[in-house]
């Protein structure tokens, strides 16, 4: 019996942008990102003014997942969660999440914010469960679909500065 492989968080690198965007064209074929958005958004990732976290999901060299972050003073905001259909299940989404909110923590943030497919109930189950709450709609969010977003936030513990992160969650997934 074979020991099953566990995919190892990493920070997302340049050379990683192909490998992520075609899982973005698998997940999202009506709204996936460029590549030049990814190229943005890395290029705010490091050094010391960095605003931005973005960590792939590896399993035996193969990107099975990817996440984002972006901060602006005491706000984060969750730019991008995606699975690979074949890890939904097990666990890798919450795994993602808690990085990204491992990272609104380390930038200081008081609250983070997300924007969710209104049609992507697994998300939305994620993110109650780690204590987001609904806030409000973005009518024709995604494009060119035209499908609207469920905006959600995160408010810090007031006891701990930081934001909330929940380990209990293993076994949930999404894909957006």
């Amino acid at each position: 019996m074979t020991t099953p492989v566990i995919p190892v968080l990493r920070e997302m690198r340049w050379w990683d942008i192909d490998p992520v965007l075609e899982l973005e064209k698998d997940l999202f074929p009506e709204d996936a990102w460029s590549r030049g958005m990814f190229w943005s958004e890395l290029a705010h990732s490091r050094g010391p003014e960095a605003t931005r976290r973005y960590v792939v999901a590896e399993e035996g060299g193969r990107i099975v997942g990817y996440a984002g972050l972006a901060s602006a003073g005491e706000l984060a905001d969750v730019q991008t969660i995606a699975v690979a259909r074949d890890h939904w299940g097990t666990g890798l989404g919450a795994t993602l999440l808690t990085e990204l909110l491992r990272a609104a923590t380390a930038f200081e943030c008081a609250e983070v914010m997300l924007e969710c497919r209104i049609d992507n109930i697994r998300a939305q189950k994620l993110y109650e469960r780690f204590g987001f709450e609904a806030i409000g709609f973005r009518r024709g969010y995604y494009q060119p679909g035209n499908v609207d977003a469920l905006v959600m936030r995160l408010t810090t513990a007031s006891d701990s500065g930081s934001a909330a992160v929940s380990t209990s969650d293993r076994g949930t997934e999404i894909n957006g």
